[in-house]
């Protein structure tokens, strides 16, 4: 096991002197960094800025206990210790300010988010993981200023595991499980629900976690008091301290932010309880400043009195670290020494704005040069086009004008160009078309890349290995199918487990882990407290260091604790990384026509429009869902599965190569041929519709069903229009509320397929009412679509057009 920072600092006093004036260069860097990101934003060249300015001395304490193969979970208040672990420079710090879309420029999110949103790359160009104890690691942060705990937990929790599991790799990912996540939070969002559920959590677990509190008195202007029921949040926590004997609860040491010896003490001890004991730490730093209020969008003297104010000023770390470097001598050998005298610290000083300022400007340059290439290769096509065209001529003078150029504004007059010259057929017009689709190429990928995996591990591109049946497979209820093949997943994938309420000793509600727990043990297969939010957030971190977990939401209606994390985190990282980082976790849950108004919900379309990035897996059977957790398993993405609530104990037939047999994302199956009208459809309401479909046969009306499958991504092939050519008529039947899933599915099918050139009659689409479902199965007749419902509703499609044949029913 890797030593602690107590336990390794014997050094000569030179070594000592040299450590105390890097950490004072590096935080005056940090500091004139945020003095010149300011000026930046309020001068026009960057849009918005947010800085760490008073957080340097905490940040350089906690940096030098930060280990390879460490994590940070933070937000955006990080860069001196973003800095000091060599996760950033100046050059790309100032780069994220001007949007910077280079890789190599600006490796955290090649411009995709704000300034202060940290990240290094956990992967290679082709998706591969790289050797992450090789590196100090930052997983990307999100602005929700507490929507990183819940990823922290399973960062932590990660460490846990890789104690007892191996896999061929899983040397990659850690080093006996002697990794520590570090999350970092400012005081007033200590106020947030992520906050306690995610520090309850890892209490219970007893995971290797530091929590960082940046405690200045503020949640931008709301005062500490009015944020908690205590202003102290020590003594909030005092009740989570760990007694002496007891494997529950944390270590809590509070540690002012100017006092640089009492820091490095501080993160010491964290760090010796965090690595050696497995203990969560929470390291409340009071006392911060922050000299330049919260942000670049207003001003910290609107609501700070002068005697603050001035307060901050004297305790500004920087300045209380001078004072302490200048106070300071020993006596060694007889002669006194001393580290720095005040004109060294003043040539620091100086060094550091110059860094600074020539970082910036490094930037500054790469990103106008940028620029500068493409208004080179688009403008002179632009000037070919100005003698055949006056709006042209208009456009590029307005364009000349302009005393910064921007991107935008680059493609506003390339774009306006093509308009004004629509119907012209010249070389010139075709040589700007030309240039324009390829630049247009070069910015989709800049700004729209990586919302979904691009690897070879591409859920798309795993192949389909149908189910194999014998004379002597089994008739078995759906459970049993999943529960099999689950069997089978743990056995094959070490890397594999699955967590949540009454998973593990009960083998879940339903038990469809029936024994699994005792057969592979309570570490991978286990309980969590009833606490949503992380357990999604224990899959994002895990799945973030090489695992492959499976977090269980007990029901669907309850998603809805993890939406945030879902939208926010789980579904952007990917994008918001562009293929720096990814997290394959898979979400089991399962819904639909139980009975009542929390146990039958159907959020869809909720996850549907906020979850984009995120596969969502809608299957009509547990063999179909048994079939995406075995693609899933083999893909790099992560997947929302949607098991039949009712399914559990309907019978199925059980496949011979459970654990091997895949279903393919984004295709649908027909299920039912017919040729007078196509009924789609997904999920539990499937049987529904193919008992409609019967119905309709006994009226003279042949319907084509349709199951979806894979709501995202949905029928890559297209052959819904197909069977709409065929039919004629479409009808989209679900559960949720109207203009719901059935809006989406509308949309791909009539817009992006174009089935809406084969129709004879309008579409249809019959959804739930737009109430939760009532309690009982005649709260569920009333509230959803009924097969009287459908039978009703398709055959009046045919009333319409031929009521002689089909006379009215009502």
């Amino acid at each position: 096991m890797q030593t602690t920072y107590i336990e390794t600092q014997q050094i000569s006093f030179q070594d000592f002197k040299n450590q105390i004036l890097e950490d004072y260069k590096l935080g005056r860097i940090s500091r004139e960094m945020s003095y010149l990101g300011r000026r930046e934003v309020l001068t026009g060249k960057a849009k918005f800025g947010i800085f760490g300015d008073g957080k340097e001395l905490p940040q350089l304490a906690m940096a030098k206990v930060f280990r390879n193969g460490d994590f940070r979970s933070g937000y955006y208040r990080d860069q001196t210790f973003a800095l000091a672990i060599n996760a950033l420079t100046v050059e790309s710090f100032f780069a994220q300010m001007y949007a910077d879309t280079s890789v190599e420029r600006e490796p955290a999110s090649a411009g995709r988010q704000m300034n202060g949103h940290f990240a290094t790359r956990s992967l290679n160009e082709d998706g591969s993981w790289k050797d992450l104890t090789a590196q100090k690691n930052i997983s990307s942060d999100i602005s929700p200023t507490a929507g990183q705990m819940p990823r922290l937990l399973g960062l932590a929790q990660a460490s846990t595991i890789y104690k007892s599991v191996k896999f061929d790799g899983s040397e990659k990912f850690s080093r006996e499980g002697n990794e520590i996540a570090f999350g970092t939070i400012g005081d007033a969002s200590t106020a947030e629900g992520h906050f306690w559920e995610t520090l309850n959590a890892a209490c219970a677990l007893q995971v290797p976690m530091i929590v960082s509190i940046w405690d200045d008195g503020y949640g931008i202007s709301v005062p500490t008091k009015n944020q908690r029921a205590k202003a102290d949040i020590s003594e909030m926590l005092s009740g989570f301290q760990r007694k002496e004997g007891e494997n529950q609860g944390c270590e809590i040491i509070q540690v002012k932010a100017w006092d640089y010896p009492a820091l490095l003490d501080a993160y010491a001890r964290a760090e010796h309880f965090a690595r050696t004991e497995s203990v969560p730490v929470v390291v409340h730093v009071v006392d911060v400043t922050q000299p330049q209020g919260h942000s670049t969008s207003g001003s910290h003297e609107r609501y700070k009195n002068e005697a603050r104010l001035a307060w901050e000023a004297e305790f500004d770390g920087l300045v209380k670290f001078k004072e302490w470097i200048l106070n300071y001598s020993i006596e060694i050998d007889g002669k006194e020494e001393v580290i720095a005298t005040a004109e060294e610290l003043d040539a620091i000083d100086e060094d550091a704005k110059k860094a600074a300022k020539s970082g910036q400007k490094t930037a500054w340059d790469n990103y106008q040069g940028a620029i500068k290439e493409l208004i080179q290769s688009i403008v002179p096509l632009v000037e070919n086009l100005k003698g055949q065209n006056t709006e042209v001529e208009t456009a590029l003078t307005h364009f000349n004008k302009l005393v910064t150029k921007a991107k935008k504004d680059v493609f506003h007059l390339a774009r306006k160009t093509l308009l004004a010259t629509r119907g012209t057929n010249s070389a010139e017009r075709n040589q700007l078309m030309q240039k324009y689709n390829e630049v247009s190429e070069i910015e989709k990928d800049n700004y729209s890349s990586h919302l979904y995996s691009q690897s070879e591990w591409k859920a798309e591109n795993i192949q389909e290995i149908k189910p194999v049946y014998s004379d002597s497979s089994e008739d078995v209820d759906g459970r049993v199918v999943i529960r099999n093949n689950f069997d089978k997943i743990f056995e094959k994938y070490p890397e594999t487990l699955i967590f949540g309420e009454d998973t593990g000793n009960i083998g879940d509600v339903n038990q469809g882990l029936e024994g699994m727990q005792e057969k592979y043990g309570a570490l991978r297969i286990a309980d969590t407290g009833i606490r949503e939010a992380t357990i999604l957030g224990q899959g994002i971190g895990m799945a973030m260091r090489g695992l492959r977990p499976i977090a269980e939401i007990q029901y669907l209606d309850y998603v809805l604790y993890c939406l945030q994390g879902m939208s926010d985190d789980l579904a952007t990282v990917q994008y918001r990384t562009k293929g720096g980082q990814k997290s394959p976790l898979i979400i089991r849950t399962r819904g639909h026509r139980l009975e009542g108004i929390w146990h039958s919900g159907s959020p869809m379309a909720g996850i549907l429009n906020l979850s984009k990035g995120i596969l969502v897996l809608v299957p009509r059977n547990l063999t179909k869902a048994a079939g995406f957790y075995n693609t899933m398993l083999q893909a790099d993405e992560p997947a929302i599965i949607v098991e039949c609530l009712n399914g559990y104990r309907l019978k199925e037939k059980q496949p011979d190569n459970l654990g091997e047999f895949t279903v393919p994302v984004g295709k649908i199956e027909v299920t039912k041929e017919g040729k007078d009208v196509t009924l789609v459809t997904y999920g539990s309401t499937w049987r529904i519709v193919t008992e409609a479909a019967n119905e309709l046969e006994k009226l003279g009306i042949s319907a084509e069903v349709i199951d979806i499958q894979s709501l995202i991504p949905f029928d890559l092939s297209h052959e819904i229009a197909e069977s709409v050519k065929k039919t004629n008529r479409l009808v989209v039947i679900d559960e949720d509320v109207e203009g719901g899933t059935t809006g989406f599915i509308l949309q791909q099918i009539l817009e992006k397929q174009k089935a809406f050139r084969y129709l004879d009659s309008d579409p249809l689409t019959i959804s739930a009412n737009d109430h939760r479902p009532a309690y009982a199965s005649d709260g569920d007749y009333f509230s959803k679509p009924s097969t009287d419902d459908m039978v009703e509703k398709i055959y009046a499609l045919f009333n319409e057009t031929n009521p002689q044949k089909y006379p009215a029913i009502f």
